[in-house]
């Protein structure tokens, strides 16, 4: 049997609310520096609820490209 670990990440903003992509995608690589086999994107943990449509959509494709 294989096990495999995940992480949900949080979402991290800047000052002005917006999404800091940079410290988004440096969370992403210490994941899987870290050993995680899969990120969780934009769940519960992540603030889904208080992004726009375009802001879920851009930390999806930060995730897909890390």
């Amino acid at each position: 049997m294989q096990f495999y670990s995940s992480s949900a990440l949080i979402t991290p903003f800047k000052k002005d609310l917006s999404v800091d992509e940079a410290a988004y995608e440096a969370l992403i690589k210490r994941q899987i520096f870290q050993g995680m086999d899969a990120c969780v994107p934009v769940g519960t943990t992540g603030e889904s609820a208080t992004l726009t449509h375009k802001e879920h959509m851009r930390c999806i494709e930060i995730a897909i490209e890390t």
